[in-house]
């Protein structure tokens, strides 16, 4: 069976003033909170063992989710005294199994979970990333030059592909190694450590659903979304 780790612990800043009274996981899309959607996802990916790493209104979360048993999982509860960050409430959960998941509590996706664990774990990866494709265009036509400011080019309106973090991870428990203790440690240390060393972090590009529900338009679009994906993650 299968361990998650759901960070629950941020503020929500940035969906204001709606995260006054809800923390962002509990921020409706359709009929569920998104962190029950997770939390359905995961049980259909074979996870049995939930972890909600919380902070801010933890009893919220404890009264909503209790124990688990109403979605037939596991769920038990990290508290942070202070805010840990990302990485660093991880090192509050001493029963973590040798490869895990770990992932945000505010995101709408249609990751295999279970699946991407599995490969994560097959292959005794460290650190394993989901990652989605995005594209920036630039809306000015854009000049290169020489260094004696010569132009040397021109793109009209440019776009640049790039691959940005989804906040869904794959980790070995090797990772505990690099965290420190009683400190606000983020995704950001952790691959900027491994990269100083020289270790392998690994990337699976995901073409499917993603979207970050702690920024208000995604928040808006999962909402209008919400029936087409429901029926798609059979949770309708």
């Amino acid at each position: 069976m299968k361990r998650a780790v759901i960070l629950a612990g941020g503020r929500g800043t940035r969906l204001r003033p709606y995260t006054v009274a809800l923390p962002k996981p509990l921020m409706p899309i359709g009929e569920y909170p998104i962190l029950e959607v997770i939390i359905r996802q995961l049980r259909k990916g074979g996870f049995d063992h939930v972890t909600l790493a919380v902070n801010h209104q933890a009893d919220l979360f404890r009264a909503f989710f209790g124990n688990g048993e109403k979605w037939g999982v596991t769920i038990d509860y990290s508290l942070e005294h202070m805010p840990l960050s990302t990485m660093g409430p991880l090192k509050l959960i001493p029963d973590l199994p040798e490869h895990f998941l770990v992932m945000n509590g505010d995101i709408l996706s249609d990751v295999p979970y279970g699946h991407f664990l599995d490969a994560h774990a097959a292959s005794d990866r460290l650190f394993t990333i989901s990652a989605a494709r995005r594209e920036q265009r630039i809306d000015y036509g854009v000049l290169h030059a020489s260094e004696g400011m010569v132009l040397t080019g021109f793109e009209e309106k440019p776009s640049f592909p790039f691959l940005v973090s989804m906040g869904v991870y794959a980790a070995s428990r090797r990772i505990l190694e690099t965290i420190p203790e009683n400190t606000a440690f983020g995704f950001d240390h952790l691959v900027l450590e491994y990269l100083r060393r020289g270790q392998n972090v690994d990337i699976v590009p995901h073409d499917g659903y993603w979207l970050d529900i702690g920024r208000p338009d995604d928040y808006q679009r999962a909402v209008d979304e919400w029936p087409a994906l429901a029926h798609s993650l059979e949770l309708t």
